[in-house]
This record gives C-alpha cells, structure tokens and sequence, in this order.
C-alpha cells in the first residue's frame, strides 16, 4: 500500500468526486481512478461506488477513510520529524489566501520563504468562500495555513497570528456630497449605496460590525472579490466603498475620509492548525513572527 493511494483515496472521498480530486492531487483523472482501482484489488475490498452523477462510499470505504486520513498525517510528521533532525525542511506547503491582502506583499514574503526553504513546494490557493471558506478547507485538512481576515474569537482548532493590518477609510467621487469633509460618522453614511465584498469577507465583517454597533442597515449594492475593483467601481459612481488606505490612491477622481465614530481596522491573519502544524507551515510563522524585511534576491 502506497502514500499516493492513500492521498486519492481520500481526496476522492472528501472531493465526491474523481473530477476534483485529480485537480486536488494535480494528477489526470484517469490515473486517479487507476490508483484507487490498484487500492481496492490490494485491499479485496470495494471503497467506493461509483454512479454517472456522484461516487459515495461503501461501507468498507467508511471504514477505511479515517485510518487513511491518520496514515497521511503520521508519514507527515515523520517527514517533518527528518526535516528537523537534518536542519532541513521538505515537503508541500499547501497555503491558502484571500483574493485581496491589504499591507501584506505575498509575492515577497514567500519569495523569500522559497529561497530559505528550497525544498519545499508551495502550492497557493484562493476561496470563493473567502475566510470562510478557507477555514473549512484548514479544518478538513486541505491546507496546512492560510491568510484569513476573521473578527471575533478563533475558530476552534485554530492558531491565529496577526500578519498586517489596515484602516478603512470612506472612498468616494470627488463630486460625492462628502467630498469636501474630513472626516464622516457611519451614521453620514447611511443612505449610501456600497460597493464592498460577498458576506463573510473579512473586510466586509469589519464595515457590517461598524454599521450593527450603531442600530443601521446599509445597502450593498454590487459585490466584487478584489480591492482595486472597488476603486474603479467607486470612481464610475457606482457607490461608496470602506476601503484600506492605500487602495485607490493614484486616482484623482477619488477622495478618502477618515471614519470619526468606529475603529475599522482590517486585520489578517496567518492561521494554521494548533496541533499537528507541519515544518512547512511553522517555517512560515517563524518567518512572519520575526517581521523581517524580504531577503532581495542575489543577482
């Protein structure tokens, strides 16, 4: 019995899918059902059945999917267990991140992590679900970290370090009825058409808790994934946004104003499991936690 039968067993389970879980695994399809096909023969056993619309598990399959899981995670830490006796860690980094990370240059911070960590494979991910989603996907055991923007306690079975944060501010057209202030209330805002991100976004709990504190409802009026959009949409007077400092800040048709009445900082975080961490993934917080400047890569 192999590791990589193991690893498309389970992806497979969790995935319901052979589709997904071959782009889950970066294999074809059809090497997938190979592998899982190999498993069953070696094992006499049927995991899984297959239909034209879903796969499930047989009962033998259920049996077999948490000590799978728990074989994974040992030969991880095994590995893991090699890298720190040899001063050397290998291995995936399965990191997740939001679609927008505001004060955090990722490109650099991982550049250099790689020249640090050579031998470790970085493979970056993003969540249509936002933090949310990335949670989940922690929790199930698809990533081993990720950038999530959260308010409120830690999710259970999570570790959070505060990696960066920024304040809102009011973006508006020039020629917004508040153009000419220096600072508003949320209160001013209330009958504003927005321009901010799905429910469950990080940035857009920080603005939804600002406008809860104070008894009002506000009006989103167009959803959009990534901050410089907001911007754009702003500058066409599509709305008003709550968007980071340095958004927006080469347009000369948008102003920015300060929020008198509320706190609205935009905090991310790097959250990984508390327990059973891989080296990949406490590499990574060691290297946020000492806040270095990025290495500049040799000539």
């Amino acid at each position: 019995m192999e590791l990589r039968q193991l690893e498309c067993f389970v992806a497979v389970a969790e995935e319901g899918s052979f589709t997904r879980a071959a782009a889950r695994v970066h294999v074809v399809q059809s090497a997938v059902s190979a592998t899982i096909a190999s498993l069953e023969r070696e094992l006499g056993a049927t995991l899984l059945e297959r239909t034209s619309r879903r796969v499930r598990l047989t009962e033998a399959g259920r049996a077999f999917l948490e000590p799978a899981r728990a074989a994974l995670v040992a030969a991880r830490t095994a590995r893991d267990a090699v890298g720190t006796a040899t001063g050397t860690i290998g291995g995936t980094l399965r990191l997740g991140t939001m679609s927008s990370l505001a004060g955090l240059d990722l490109p650099r911070l991982l550049g250099t992590f790689h020249r640090r960590h050579p031998g470790v494979e970085i493979r970056l991910a993003t969540s249509a679900d936002g933090s949310p989603g990335l949670v989940q996907a922690l929790d199930q055991g698809h990533l081993d970290a990720a950038f999530v923007s959260l308010i409120g306690p830690p999710p259970r079975g999570l570790r959070l370090e505060l990696v960066a944060s920024t304040r809102l501010l009011l973006a508006a057209p020039r020629s917004h009825r508040l153009a000419q202030r220096t600072s508003v209330s949320i209160r001013d805002l209330s009958r504003e058409a927005f321009v901010d991100f799905p429910a469950g976004y990080g940035n857009r709990a920080v603005a939804d808790e600002a406008f809860k504190t104070v008894g009002l409802d506000r009006q989103v009026a167009i959803e959009i994934t990534d901050v410089e959009d907001g911007a754009t949409y702003v500058r066409n007077g599509l709305g008003v946004a709550l968007l980071p400092e340095s958004s927006g800040r080469t347009a000369s048709e948008l102003v920015h104003i300060p929020i008198a009445d509320s706190d609205l900082l935009w905090k991310i975080f790097l959250a990984m499991p508390e327990t059973h961490a891989t080296a990949a993934a406490r590499a990574l917080r060691t290297l946020v936690a000492q806040a270095e400047q990025p290495e500049t890569p040799e000539p």
